[in-house]
């Protein structure tokens, strides 16, 4: 196909899902509220929690910090699924047989919540089962593959091991993981969002958590300073905004990944499917419009760190041309997604002195089925009930191996990055740079970053993270700056587009 300026295609708030699936609108919180529990974040993970206490006959407020459904969830690839690329065989090696299988059955159970309530409330979501493939195209990655088999059969987990895939890939073995799916998320969140307020709930958007206050009982603080008194509080954020001394930026880490929907020479086939080696790729078809269009995704990196994230995009796109045969690219969208120490997610209570405060975070790139589970481990500990899944997901756990060796070279690399930002010294100007072009500049001697737009006016920012200080970095592809430490985004104008950052970059 011709070449594609990435810059103009739709992205972001009018990604697919959105565009699809059109979602009401909230009002902003500028008052004192009260209630049973107040859910922060409104992804799957607090949209389901908030459902299903609802549902419980609780009173629940549920605020946002942009719009609900328009952060990690709505930039998903939506696969509803416990394959979670080559994990089942490192789990039994760190966490041992019994700890393995219950993080199967943990992600199998939200996946039936999925079907269940989708076969129930008939949600017209495009839900359709399907089966996962993993695939191997080198020496190293094929023994990858067949350990990960094994691990399936000491689990109990029904698959299958193969040769080949419906693409022209020269593949070695692959893994099938039977009965999973693929849906259309917010179609099917839209529903649990009206559930929600039909038993009362209410729903604030653009209301950003700040802090928590615990002098007299639970508070949740607003930017604005409006307070929302509560009994519970679920931090289901994506990066919690309320850390309660659990220094969760010291034990998880940020990965930026990218997708492209495209119309292709042949109909998608059936299923979903993921390399074993790297860089990543994902394939999986979606319908617009009556039409199968594929999704391809992958390459993904650390937050802030790596080339021009437009190289990310082409390299989807060469990728594609190559195995498909793209005709034309509809959308493009890049996500953030949070890895633990040993990839399991926190979830539970923040930490031993704070019982009434929850967390759901660290879902790596699976949450639909990861996040469902969450909301369903989140519910029983708000009312009191005894969960399998507990111990496993715990936030206060750790386990040494693979947790220590991942946290010093985590921690390494942050500091790595804090010392190269202090030594940077750019030679550009804000005058040198072109019509939509970002970079980091040098202003009366000090770093700053620099977004100059199509008519020419400038917006510069001080590079200081206002979280611990690292220098951000400009993102190509999303037009917003970066932090390569712990994660932190803002946008063009210094705004906090995803924490730890809660602080807004000085505007020069």
């Amino acid at each position: 196909m011709d070449q594609i300026n990435f810059t103009d295609l739709p992205k972001g708030p009018e990604a697919y899902w959105r565009d699809s699936a059109p979602l009401p609108s909230f009002p902003t919180l500028n008052e004192n509220k009260k209630t049973d529990v107040c859910v922060v974040g409104g992804g799957i993970t607090g949209i389901t929690t908030a459902y299903q206490l609802a549902q419980e006959g609780l009173k629940v407020i549920l605020i946002d910090a942009d719009q609900i459904l328009n952060g990690t969830t709505g930039h998903t690839t939506a696969k509803v699924t416990s394959q979670h690329g080559l994990i089942y065989d490192e789990f039994l090696q760190h966490l041992g047989q019994e700890k393995a299988k219950l993080y199967y059955q943990a992600n199998q159970e939200g996946l039936h919540f999925i079907r269940d309530l989708v076969d129930l409330k008939r949600i017209q979501c495009d839900f359709s089962e399907q089966n996962a493939y993993i695939y191997s195209q080198t020496e190293q990655d094929d023994q990858k593959v067949i350990k990960e088999f094994e691990a399936y059969q000491k689990l109990g987990i029904d698959g299958d091991l193969t040769y080949d895939i419906p693409f022209p890939i020269e593949t070695k073995s692959v893994i099938v993981m039977k009965n999973q799916a693929q849906f259309h998320p917010l179609q099917y969140l839209k529903v649990l969002v009206d559930g929600i307020v039909e038993k009362g709930g209410e729903i604030y958007e653009h209301t950003v958590a700040t802090d928590v206050e615990e002098s007299r009982g639970l508070s949740v603080v607003t930017k604005n300073g409006a307070k929302i008194d509560c009994e519970y509080i679920v931090a289901g954020s994506h990066f919690p905004f309320y850390d309660g001394k659990g220094f969760f930026f010291t034990r998880m880490y940020a990965e930026r990944s990218y997708v492209l929907a495209a119309k292709i020479e042949k109909e998608p086939p059936e299923g979903m499917y993921y390399s074993a080696g790297q860089p990543s790729r994902s394939l999986r078809y979606v319908t617009i419009d009556g039409e199968k269009v594929a999704l391809i995704g992958g390459d993904g990196h650390r937050t802030g760190q790596g080339k021009d994230t437009l190289k990310h995009y082409e390299a989807l796109k060469s990728f594609g041309e190559e195995v498909l045969g793209i005709k034309e690219i509809l959308y493009r969208w890049s996500a953030q997604d949070l890895y633990t120490l040993d990839k399991v997610p926190y979830i539970g209570r923040i930490t031993s002195g704070h019982p009434n405060i929850f967390i759901a975070t660290g879902y790596r790139k699976w949450g639909m089925t990861n996040g469902t589970a969450a909301a369903l481990l989140l519910q029983d500990l708000i009312l009191g009930r005894k969960n399998a899944y507990e111990d496993l997901f715990s936030p206060s756990r750790f386990v040494a191996d693979p947790s220590l060796k991942k946290f010093i070279s985590s921690n390494m690399n942050v500091a790595g990055h804090l010392i190269e930002g202090k030594l940077d010294r750019p030679s550009k100007k804000p005058e040198d740079l072109g019509l939509d072009e970002g970079g980091v500049v040098m202003i009366n001697g000090r770093r700053a970053g620099a977004y100059k737009n199509d008519k020419g006016e400038v917006y510069c920012v001080d590079t200081t993270c206002t979280h611990l200080g690292c220098e951000v970095e400009w993102n190509h592809g999303d037009r917003s700056w970066d932090c390569p430490c712990h994660g932190s985004r803002f946008s063009i104008h210094g705004d906090v587009l995803e924490g730890p950052a809660d602080k807004p970059l000085e505007k020069l």
